[in-house]
């Protein structure tokens, strides 16, 4: 399961969004049930299949002694997770608060970012997407990533 591309959409009056077709076929085989959890991170809401969100959430228990930096961090992704369904027009609803996190209003894009997918405000991704990427070429190559096309 892999959510990949960029999807412009419009939210309705209560904040409901559409999936792209894929990322509902993906949220609700992961689970059966049309689950996913939809979390604050980045400047963005992070939206993870169930099965993901289990193990990241199980990881992120584990860990002993955090720093403060992490607990700090936990704050931000386990205290505003929320579990949401698909509704039957494979809608999810962000709340008030993610949406404000992310300062969604009207519209946002969906991007796929492989095991999780990304819920942005357009004026938000914008300088995201227009930074120079020179060096992650570089960055990538030294893990085995090779971008020579």
């Amino acid at each position: 399961m892999f959510f990949r591309g960029r999807t412009l959409r419009t939210l309705d009056l209560k904040g409901r969004i559409m999936l792209p077709p894929d990322f509902r076929d993906a949220v609700c085989s992961a689970d059966g049930q049309g689950r996913c959890a939809l979390t604050t991170y980045d400047g963005c809401v992070v939206g993870f299949p169930m099965p993901e969100w289990l193990e990241f959430e199980a990881k992120i228990a584990s860990i002993r002694n955090p720093t403060r930096l992490v607990r700090d961090f936990r704050r931000l992704v386990l205290g505003g997770a929320e579990i949401v369904g698909l509704d039957a027009h494979g809608r999810v609803r962000l709340s008030r608060e993610h949406m404000q996190y992310g300062q969604i209003g009207r519209e946002a894009v969906i991007v796929g970012q492989g095991r999780r997918f990304e819920i942005w405000s357009p004026a938000s991704l914008a300088p995201v997407l227009d930074q120079n990427f020179d060096n992650v070429t570089e960055e990538l190559g030294d893990t085995g990533i090779d971008f020579g096309f």
